[in-house]
């Protein structure tokens, strides 16, 4: 190799070796962003699954077991704890990673407690359903329709934030 070769083979080996390294970066970081967006939607989710448990109670206490009252009340009031812990850590959660997704959440949790809360109510007050013809629940006796306007502010929240979460290159689809 003469004087002139050697400096040029050096120079494009450096750049070579820049190059890989800078998109290995950049790969890393596009998964480490992938990553935490799917972790964030995960919890979303489970965050609306808490939030649809609470919402089916009216119709489980009016479904109770006729023939254990005693058992199904503390069955039942048990379930109800551990899902209002649940909506309570995901009030939290909601908050602290996005404003908007917080209040939405907010919303929809005081409007569930709300409505859902006085059909359970009234759910406890009533007696057990003893009869197949009884389960089907009118809208008259549990009507949780006002919830739809709450929902759809907290997808559509949600969908804002993990928008704002996607790689530039994802939105360009």
């Amino acid at each position: 190799m003469d004087a002139i070769t050697l400096p040029i083979l050096l120079t494009s080996a450096v750049l070579a070796a820049i190059l890989t390294g800078t998109i290995n970066i950049l790969l890393a970081w596009r998964k480490s962003r992938e990553e935490e967006r799917s972790r964030v939607r995960t919890v979303f989710a489970e965050a609306f699954a808490a939030y649809a448990e609470y919402k089916e109670y009216p119709y489980v206490i009016r479904r109770r077991n006729i023939e254990k009252p005693g058992e199904e009340r503390v069955r039942i009031s048990e379930q109800i704890r551990q899902t209002q812990e649940h909506l309570n850590y995901y009030l939290a959660w909601t908050r602290a990673e996005s404003d908007d997704v917080g209040r939405a959440y907010d919303a929809l949790i005081e409007q569930v407690r709300a409505s859902a809360g006085v059909a359970m109510k009234e759910a406890w007050q009533q007696p057990a359903i003893a009869e197949d013809a009884a389960m089907i629940i009118p809208s008259s006796q549990v009507d949780l329709g006002s919830l739809k306007t709450y929902e759809a502010a907290y997808t559509t929240a949600v969908g804002k934030h993990l928008k704002k979460l996607s790689s530039w290159w994802s939105k360009k689809r």
